[in-house]
């Protein structure tokens, strides 16, 4: 719970970051870099789909979470 609150914390301060000097908050290529990097370290027994699932799940929430909170930190 600590690492995730914690992550959260650091993306809503991110956010507030990028708004305030113009950029974007979400960067799709930078996700997906990301995805295929995990992907590429990944040794198992988590499957490639699995690891897929999770990392789009846990991107999304916190996504879907420093927006509910409205970026506060």
């Amino acid at each position: 719970m600590e690492a995730i609150n914690t992550r959260l914390k650091l993306v809503a301060r991110l956010k507030r970051y990028k708004e305030d000097r113009g950029l974007e908050f979400v960067d799709l290529e930078r996700e997906e870099w990301m995805l295929n990097y995990l992907l590429r370290a990944n040794r198992g027994p988590l499957s490639a789909d699995g690891l897929r699932e999770l990392f789009t799940e846990i991107l999304d929430l916190t996504k879907r979470e420093v927006e509910r909170s409205g970026a506060a930190p």
